[in-house]
């Protein structure tokens, strides 16, 4: 499996390069993850073309002034940001090759993120009903760290998780997240204060693991 690794790169641009390499994965390409972190921008899923942006908080003037970008995105779920800080990794990986449904693919995405997550010592589920990864704040409750959205296009898949490491939370006011209405985000700054790992050796642990869930065996 190929890594790419471009670092800080605008949500179109990226989703550009996206499709570039599923063309390429398509004809017979090296599947590969794509990692990147994203200027400012609050992008929508497929499930709010027909409903609007219903989950925008902020008006768009006030999301202009901020600097932040808006971008009507095919890939599945709601509403969420994206912005330095969060490592975005794209899987463009064959289903079929991996013996995974769409739904099994998600919950490896999901397995996945919470084994890299263990090994920086941070503690992470799934919550029923509310696709991504959760952990829980010392309340009790849960709040995301890790949103998933994807798209399977001809059996390849596109998008894939964002996960929080030092993202500034004040973006997330600007949103409902994921449309989950009383549901807090978190990041692993948050969790872990001044043990948290540098961004770098989040990015090292994702990898590993990413490469690992999606070898043959």
């Amino acid at each position: 499996m190929n890594v790419k690794d471009p670092g800080i790169m605008p949500y179109r641009d990226a989703w550009t390069l996206q499709e570039k390499l599923h063309a390429e994965v398509l004809a017979g390409g090296e599947e590969l993850l794509l990692l990147v972190e994203h200027p400012p921008v609050i992008t929508f899923g497929r499930r709010t073309e027909n409903e609007g942006p219903k989950h925008l908080v902020a008006s768009k003037d006030y999301l202009k002034q901020l600097g932040v970008e808006i971008v009507q995105s095919d890939r599945g779920g709601d509403v969420t940001f994206h912005g330095p800080g969060q490592i975005v990794v794209y899987p463009i990986v064959r289903l079929n090759r991996h013996r995974l449904s769409v739904g099994g693919y998600v919950r490896k995405l999901e397995e996945t993120v919470i084994a890299a997550l263990a090994n920086m010592n941070v503690p992470a589920k799934r919550v029923q009903g509310c696709v991504g990864i959760w952990t829980e704040n010392p309340k009790g409750e849960s709040e995301k760290i890790c949103a998933i959205g994807v798209r399977i296009r001809r059996g390849v898949s596109l998008h894939g998780i964002a996960l929080n490491v030092t993202t500034d939370l004040k973006y997330f006011d600007l949103i409902v997240p994921c449309g989950l209405i009383g549901k807090r985000v978190t990041t692993m700054k948050k969790i872990l204060g001044d043990s948290c790992p540098p961004i770098e050796t989040v990015r090292e642990n994702l990898v590993r693991e990413f490469v690992a869930a999606f070898s043959d065996h």
